[in-house]
């Protein structure tokens, strides 16, 4: 059996790696060339992404990567401290988590990886089409005039994703959700915070946080609200006005947000408008199926965007080794994935609201918080963190 995966971003590399596992080629296509990425914003990899990346051995190099930040406090705008929380660090015994990295190198550490492991990677090949053939096979023509064909098609493609719609062209469009995420890297500003601890500020126009990286940089991100862009707004890659942009809604909050903001040049700033996918009702047809934001995609509010694409890449490559034929692997890795990921949507867009809520909810968050934390750290969402991938489980008698 031979794949075709689509896109070379986090779920490329690493469905491909599973693939491989359970005895499947594959080669993946990329639509940008390879000197087109840039350090990007910076995420945080749960235990469960770091446990989905063992499940194939891949998880070392990115590991290697990253710094450990398990721990987080929380402040009011006022400066007011509301309590502390400690993350779950494994799934079973010995998988770390989180660990924080940028985008950038997550993707080089799973590209770097696969292509050690001999899986072909094509950058400059953006999809135009692909169709089922009379035999079953899918026939993939990418915008440069080459075509390639094989036994399955993987569109991991990202939240606009084209083999989304080529697997049904009513499927629904990312939404806007009226808010933005302006990222910064402040380097060497000494700031008062303990080693491994995220520092989250609930401001009074933005929630803000950051954290201290082992050589000493500030890196920091700010969620705030923003309108749809018209036709004459900057992009997202236009520095300058994202950084006033956060200074403009920081500023009136003690604490260090708005002397971070400042100590950070405009080449290390990043603005994201945020879109996301609540639910996609096809994900597969034929011999095509997406993974990834190409099938969900959450808002970055409850940071696990990354580590749900590393499931999905695993939880399809076992499928398509346990069940008989692609059409019912298709579906068993629905079945198995679908509720958990619109779950992790819907949790990100209440979380949404309650980082940037209006000023009685914010009184009411402010007085329920330390409440909630006042018998010690523990998990608020164990059903995200704990999940495990047993790569020795057969997927037919679960």
């Amino acid at each position: 059996m031979h794949a075709l995966v689509i896109g070379g971003g986090i779920a490329g590399p690493t469905a491909a790696m599973a693939l491989q596992k359970a005895g499947i080629t594959s080669v993946v296509y990329e639509a940008r060339p390879a000197d087109s990425d840039d350090r990007g914003a910076f995420l945080s990899l749960f235990a469960n992404g770091i446990d989905a990346l063992a499940a194939i051995g891949a998880d070392r190099p990115v590991i290697e990567r990253s710094f450990d930040a398990c721990r987080i406090e929380f402040a009011t705008s006022a400066g007011k401290q509301l309590g502390a929380a400690r993350l779950d660090r494994d799934v079973h015994g010995d998988v770390p988590g989180p660990r924080v990295l940028t985008r950038a190198d997550l993707c080089e550490a799973l590209h770097g990886e696969a292509v050690r492991r001999g899986i072909r990677m094509e950058r400059g090949r953006r999809l135009g089409s692909a169709v089922r053939t009379p035999a079953g096979r899918v026939v993939a023509a990418f915008q440069d005039g080459t075509v390639a064909d094989g036994d399955l098609l993987i569109g991991c493609d990202g939240i606009h994703s084209v083999v989304r719609r080529i697997i049904d062209e009513g499927a629904p469009e990312p939404r806007y959700t009226g808010e933005a995420v302006v990222c910064g890297y402040a380097r060497k500003t000494p700031v008062a915070a303990p080693p491994q601890t995220f520092r989250m500020i609930y401001g009074k126009r933005a929630f803000f946080a950051y954290v201290v990286t082992p050589g000493g940089d500030t890196w920091w991100f700010t969620n705030v609200s923003a309108a749809q862009p018209g036709k004459n707004e900057p992009s997202a890659a236009t520095r300058a006005p994202w950084k006033k942009y956060a200074l403009e809604r920081v500023q009136e909050d003690k604490g260090p947000a708005a002397d971070l903001v400042h100590a950070t040049g405009e080449e290390d700033i990043i603005g994201i408008r945020v879109h996301d996918i609540a639910s996609t009702p096809t994900w597969h047809s034929g011999p095509m199926v997406v993974v990834g934001d190409a099938a969900h995609a959450a808002s970055p509010n409850a940071g696990h965007g990354a580590a749900m694409a590393l499931e999905d890449g695993v939880t399809l490559a076992m499928c398509l080794r346990d069940l008989p034929d692609i059409p019912r692997a298709f579906e068993r890795y629905e079945q198995l994935r679908r509720g958990r990921v619109e779950r992790l949507v819907a949790t990100s867009a209440r979380m949404r609201k309650r980082a940037i809520p209006a000023p009685l909810q914010r009184l009411l968050r402010d007085i329920m918080l330390p409440r909630l934390l006042k018998d010690g750290p523990r998990n608020a969402a164990p059903w995200l963190t704990r999940h495990h991938i047993d790569w020795r489980e057969n997927l037919t008698a679960r």
